[in-house]
């Protein structure tokens, strides 16, 4: 078995994308991001992403830690958590904690903790939903493309959105939603005039585009604003001959409960470990 750790995004998308299109909804986390920084378009960073690739003697396995976060290994066999875990133990000198497929996370945690000291404790657990049979859903007001005055609303509900998140980065928001406008990649939910929900997708890849963020202000919650806007996304997904998949918060029944009611079903499910020392 061969591990090998790259910094080069593009390197690591021509070696490993062959084996992750297999399934390209499974691994859409790490196919977006890594493509987003070998083509350039992902936001400015202060430090490298580590890439680890696993081949025996074709590749069997992949993750991949960017800045600010833990490792990810997404649908990572058990098996190749532990060498994987190594490899990035050679190159981090610390790291906040890893996620993906639960045994493989909780086997990646109790090395990394063999090799480094410290605790791994399971804190969250998400869901990866594809979307099979699109039911559309209802709510007054009507959807619109972002437009160029919706800069600052959307900039301050994406602090709101990471405020609310347990693995948010502190970054310029302006910059990510002047780039969803470029982009053509987020809507707004309009009611009575007023801008109450936004709901973003990523460029398709691989024929899958992956929704999110998906918010709405605390003040307009609870009138299927979000479902209403995620379903008509949805669609627009579909029309153009793409998969849509969505990650949802298994400590949030109300938005799995929604998102099911769209017609979105389960596909996998994943953890968050984080370490202390």
């Amino acid at each position: 078995m061969d591990v090998r750790v790259t910094s080069d995004p593009q390197a690591f998308e021509q070696t490993v994308f062959p084996f992750l299109q297999q399934d390209p909804v499974l691994h859409t986390i790490i196919m977006s991001n890594v493509h987003e920084r070998a083509n350039g378009t992902a936001r400015s960073e202060d430090e490298p992403s580590y890439f680890v690739s696993v081949h025996a003697p074709d590749v069997v396995g992949a993750a991949m830690r960017t800045p600010g976060r833990g490792v990810y290994v997404g649908a990572l066999r058990e098996d190749l958590a532990e060498p994987i875990a190594e490899a990035y133990a050679d190159v981090l000198p610390d790291l906040t904690g890893v996620a993906g497929d639960r045994p493989a996370a909780l086997r990646f945690g109790r090395r990394w903790c063999e090799l480094r000291g410290g605790t791994a404790t399971e804190t969250r657990g998400t869901r990866l939903h594809k979307l099979i049979e699109l039911t559309p859903l209802a709510a007054e007001g009507d959807p619109r493309p972002m437009r160029a005055d919706d800069v600052e609303v959307v900039s301050a509900w994406a602090d709101g959105f990471a405020a609310e998140a347990t693995d948010a980065i502190a970054t310029d928001n302006h910059e990510w939603a002047r780039q969803r406008l470029a982009e053509g990649t987020l809507w707004i939910w309009e009611a009575g005039g007023e801008p109450v929900s936004m709901v973003g997708h990523h460029l398709a890849l691989y024929g899958v585009s992956r929704v999110g963020p998906v918010y709405t202000p605390p003040e307009h919650r609870r009138h299927g604003y979000a479902g209403a806007l995620t379903s008509h996304v949805s669609a627009m997904i579909l029309a153009d001959g793409n998969q849509a998949c969505l990650y949802t918060d298994l400590a949030n029944p109300t938005s799995n409960k929604l998102y099911h009611q769209a017609g979105y079903r389960p596909v996998a499910d994943f953890v968050d470990v984080e370490f202390t020392a």
